[in-house]
C-alpha cells in the first residue's frame, strides 16, 4: 500500500485527487495540507511514500517545501511528485534542484496521474513527456554552464566503470530500464544493479539528478 500525502491549495483539486487516487487499491490518501508550511508539517509528521505538491501555494510555495522535505541536509528525503498547470522551464528545473523525484502537469489524464504516484514510490523518477530532455538541458546550461575536466580540475564522471558511463547517457536521453536493457542487450535486473551502483557512486538521490548531472558535466549535448 501506497500513503500519500496531497498538498494542494485548491480544494476542488485537491478533492479531486482524493478521489482518483482513493479509488485504486494499492494507494491510501492518509493525509491533506492547503499551504506549503502544513505540507512540511503533514509530511514530517505522517512520514508517506510519496507526496504530490503544487508549486504555487499560499504561506510557501510548492519549490521550497519540497526543498525542506528532500533537499541537501534532509536526513530522510521525502520522495515528491510535482503537479502543477505551470509548464515552466525554470519551475522544472527549480523544482529538481529542489529535490522532487517527477514533475507532471495537472491536465495530464488521471491514469497518469496514478501512474505517476506508483513510480515514484518505487524510487524511480518521472518527468513529463512535454518537459523534454532539450528544455531541463538548456536550462540547466543557462544557470549551471556545462563544466569539462579542464575547466573544472574534476570529472565526477571518472569513477563511473565504462558501462556504467553508457547507461548514465542513457538515463538523460530519457530511457526507461527495460529500454536502456533493450538498447545495451542486456537484462532489466541487470540495468537495475547499474544504476543503484552509478548513483551511489556519484552520490546522487534518484534517476532526476543523474539527468541534471549529466548536463552540468557536459555528457549531453544540449544542441542536439
Amino acid at each position: 500500500m501506497i500513503r500519500l500525502l496531497i498538498c494542494e491549495d485548491q480544494a476542488l483539486v485537491r478533492t479531486g485527487y482524493v478521489t482518483i487516487f482513493g479509488a485504486q487499491q494499492d494507494i491510501e490518501v492518509i493525509g491533506e495540507a492547503a499551504d506549503g508550511y502544513a505540507a512540511v508539517e503533514a509530511a514530517e509528521r505522517l512520514q508517506p511514500d510519496v507526496v504530490v505538491m503544487d508549486i504555487r501555494m499560499p504561506l510557501l510555495d510548492g519549490i521550497e517545501a519540497t526543498r525542506r522535505l528532500a533537499g541537501p541536509g534532509s536526513l530522510s528525503p521525502a520522495k515528491i511528485l510535482i503537479v502543477t498547470t505551470f509548464n515552466v522551464a525554470e519551475y522544472v528545473y527549480e523544482a529538481l534542484r529542489a529535490g522532487a523525484s517527477g514533475f507532471l502537469l495537472k491536465d495530464a489524464p488521471p491514469a497518469e496521474l496514478v501512474n505517476g504516484v506508483r513510480t515514484i514510490a518505487r524510487g524511480e523518477a518521472l518527468l513529463a513527456p512535454v518537459v523534454t530532455r532539450t528544455l531541463i538541458g538548456q536550462y540547466a546550461e543557462r544557470i549551471h554552464p556545462a563544466r569539462t575536466p579542464a575547466r573544472s580540475g574534476h570529472d565526477p564522471l571518472e569513477a563511473l566503470t565504462r558501462r556504467e558511463y553508457e547507461v548514465l547517457k542513457l538515463i538523460a536521453s530519457g530511457l526507461s530500464n527495460a529500454e536502456i536493457a533493450r538498447e545495451l542487450v542486456i537484462s532489466p535486473e541487470t540495468v537495475k544493479t547499474y544504476v543503484s551502483r552509478l548513483l551511489a557512486k556519484l552520490d546522487l538521490r534518484d534517476r532526476v539528478q543523474a539527468v541534471v548531472l549529466a548536463y552540468r558535466t557536459g555528457l549531453m549535448d544540449t544542441s542536439d
